[in-house]
């Protein structure tokens, strides 16, 4: 029996029918909550255009758990809840696609589809558990021709497409449940063992036998074929762990201090830290990297010429500027590549950053290196900047924290590395004794440019005045089509430095963070606190509590990709204290 306020689906088909040829807006009428057999739909949003972005329409479909046959168990802790729904929103896209031809008529009118998940397994609010049923949220392009209803089209959509889809991703029968066990249990692993990574003195873990190279740039997928190489640890970093499902596990361990990744050009430097950065995250099964993990708190860095920073402490890497330009509070809208890249490390400490990655290829080489004949050339007086090897050992002793380095062209970051490990043919050596016997053999001649404890980051507090959702026409407008590019209001907020982003569907939850965190803003509290109150209201509410309305395009992120955002938004105010 229909709960009040729910129509039958039925009750629909005449009503459909009627509205044949009008215009599109007629769909408003349709709005509601309908009871099929087996499941429930609620139509909440229905957009006024056939030819309107997708996040604008939200349709939500709800199926009991005890009646799709899923134990209670699959979301008995928060990490295999994640992962339960992961699994589910990857089933609905799979389905979608498969049993719904795609877009007919006009603009996005005739399509059925969810946030299209990528490699890792996230936070979604596309599917949602609570209260004992399991809720999708996805877009339903009700079709048109021209602007006028197509009701026929529609007809098939609701009523075969709709209902095959929901049973063939939802209910326990029509699911491949070892493959759904293997999710859950995949995430547990590697959450298990990124647990482990500080009390074994550890910022990484790669695990043997792991799969690093990808299809491509553009194609996160692992590369397959003969010509793969599988991850092998040398002998002298091998750890052994036991996680609850795959068992006795060995792989390599990265510890804490500098660790240098060195080796030719295309023996694999880039792939391994590339996986590295993105070991903040759990993979799906299948992708190589499952149980290549490191620290929650890891940042990969880079240089970004042209960005905008504002009231940063930069002191520890840049001063003495002419003019006299104070450093530990500085500002430009146009930062150049090694100033851009100071300030990337600044911030991320600030932020609470503990492991800095950092691929020479993407750093600024003028900060990360001024060597002996350089040092001659260029007077220390006529040099405002401190290259990265005078701090980088002052980084973990005084503050803790880590970097791990891909350096493939400067011997003299020998002289400051705790680890060194050399890829040769796609296979890591530890080469840590060699190095530290050259490095002694032949000392460098380079002098040491600073002195004295290292400038601690200065707190900074943002205004959130200049936070403006609101487009040129007075429209809230958060939007994002790739995990890169954000539009809030009238701004572009550039992520594309901010590697460790994968998914639109994170762009557009941090744009909703980011109007979130202003009722935290009062130009007073530090930023780190104002990012921390917002992730804690998300752990504790779930990505909801960034948005009144349902939503469906939204994935989960780090606080310290928030943080990134903001320090990225052009006209944004930070107080210094």
């Amino acid at each position: 029996m229909a709960a009040t306020g729910v129509r039958s689906i039925e009750s629909l088909r005449p009503q459909l029918k009627g509205l044949e040829g009008k215009d599109y807006a007629a769909y408003q009428s349709v709005r509601g909550s309908y009871a099929y057999s087996r499941f429930q739909l609620n139509i909440d949003q229905i957009p006024k255009d056939p030819y309107a972005p997708l996040g604008t329409g939200v349709f939500r479909v709800s199926v009991l758990l005890a009646d799709a046959g899923f134990p209670d168990e699959y979301c008995a802790s928060p990490i295999r809840c994640i992962a339960f729904r992961d699994f589910l929103a990857r089933q609905f896209h799979t389905a979608s696609r498969h049993l719904c031809p795609g877009r007919r008529g006009t603009g996005n009118s005739g399509l059925i589809a969810i946030a299209e998940p990528g490699q890792e397994i996230l936070d979604r609010t596309s599917v949602q558990v609570d209260g004992g049923k399991i809720e999708v949220r996805f877009f339903l392009g009700l079709s048109a021709s021209g602007r006028s209803i197509d009701a026929r089209t529609t007809d098939t959509m609701l009523f075969e497409e709709l209902p095959r889809i929901v049973e063939s991703a939802l209910f326990a029968a029509n699911l491949d449940l070892k493959a759904l066990e293997k999710h859950l249990h995949t995430s547990e692993d590697a959450e298990h063992i990124r647990k482990q990574l500080s009390g074994l003195g550890l910022v990484a873990f790669i695990a043997d036998g792991s799969v690093l190279p990808r299809l491509s740039g553009i194609e996160p997928q692992p590369l397959e074929g003969e010509t793969v190489v599988p991850f092998k640890s040398p002998e002298e970093l091998r750890v052994s762990l036991e996680v609850p499902h795959a068992g006795s596990i060995t792989g390599m361990g990265i510890p804490g201090g500098v660790t240098l990744i060195v080796g030719g050009g295309y023996h694999g430097k880039s792939t391994l830290l590339q996986a590295l950065e993105l070991g903040i995250y759990n993979h799906v099964p299948g992708d190589g990297r499952e149980l290549c993990v490191c620290l929650p708190t890891t940042v990969k860095v880079r240089a970004t010429s042209g960005r905008s920073v504002t009231n940063t402490d930069v002191s520890a890497f840049i001063n003495n500027l002419p003019l006299r330009q104070d450093t530990t509070s500085f500002s430009t809208q146009n930062a150049s590549g090694s100033t851009s890249q100071a300030a990337f490390i600044a911030e991320s400490v600030e932020a609470g950053a503990r492991v800095l990655l950092m691929d020479e290829d993407t750093c600024a080489a003028n900060l990360m290196i001024r060597d002996h004949r350089m040092q001659q050339l260029v007077a220390r007086n006529q040099e405002p900047i401190t290259a990265f090897v005078d701090r980088v050992r002052q980084l973990y002793h005084e503050l803790g924290v880590s970097t791990v380095l891909v350096m493939g062209g400067s011997g003299d970051y020998l002289d400051v590395a705790d680890c060194v490990i050399q890829m040769v043919d796609f296979e890591p050596q530890d080469v840590t004794k060699r190095a530290q016997g050259i490095a002694s053999a032949l000392p460098s001649q380079r002098t040491r440019e600073c002195s004295g404890d290292l400038p601690r980051p200065r707190d900074r507090s943002p205004d959130g005045k200049a936070l403006d959702p609101t487009n040129e026409y007075g429209h809230f407008r958060i939007s994002a089509q790739n995990a890169h590019h954000l539009v809030f209001g009238r701004t572009e907020i550039d992520l594309s430095d901010v590697e460790q982003i994968t998914e639109a569907a994170q762009a557009r939850a941090i744009g909703r963070a980011m109007d979130y965190a202003k009722r935290y803003m009062d130009g007073h509290l530090p930023l780190r606190e104002v990012v921390e109150r917002v992730m804690g209201d998300v752990e504790r509410s779930g990505l909801d509590v960034l948005d009144p309305r349902y939503v469906g395009d939204l994935a989960g992120f780090r606080g310290l990709e928030l943080a990134a955002g903001l320090n990225r938004v052009r006209g944004l105010l930070f107080h210094q204290e």
